[in-house]
């Protein structure tokens, strides 16, 4: 896969889970890993991982059973991509584990740089709340439905899961 300005920016799952946000909302109902995994053309363990973190954050829920999958539970107006990108783990920290020995100046550098990305990570999520899945959506001609009446009366019901 090409690497995008994305990728160097925002956190690694943020792009991957963002398309999967759109198609289930444009899909409008349940639809299983698998087959979202052959819409975006990923691994459907990669999207799994990304889909667990999604669902820890309320943005989608899982449906059990032969007619299973994932769900919105968010409209896509009301879903900011600050709310995507908080819900994914930042693990750019884990790709660099290399140690660099720059005594005390490479110390204070590395406190100094540390304090600089929090605060522009802080920017970048402000940023990122001005805009709704629905935005992003609208601005790629991709129709939305959001989720349909019917899985949001079985989540009222409680006969989801």
């Amino acid at each position: 896969m090409k690497l995008n300005r994305i990728d160097q920016i925002a956190k690694p799952r943020f792009r991957i889970a963002v398309l999967v946000l759109v198609w289930l909302a444009q899909s409008g109902g349940v639809l299983s890993s698998s087959a979202i995994a052959a819409q975006v053309k990923t691994h459907a363990t990669f999207l799994r991982r990304v889909m667990a973190q999604l669902n820890r954050a309320g943005i989608v829920e899982a449906k059990e059973g032969r007619d299973g999958g994932y769900y919105m539970t968010r409209c896509p107006k009301e879903l900011t991509l600050a709310d995507i990108y908080r819900s994914l783990p930042d693990e750019r920290e884990e790709d660099s584990q290399e140690e660099l020995d720059c005594g005390e100046v490479g110390v204070q550098l590395d406190r100094h740089l540390e304090a600089l990305m929090n605060q522009a990570e802080q920017q970048l999520v402000l940023f990122l709340g001005q805009y709704t899945l629905a935005d992003v959506m609208d601005s790629i001609g991709f129709g939305q439905v959001g989720p349909s009446e019917e899985l949001l009366e079985l989540k009222q019901e409680n006969r989801l899961l």
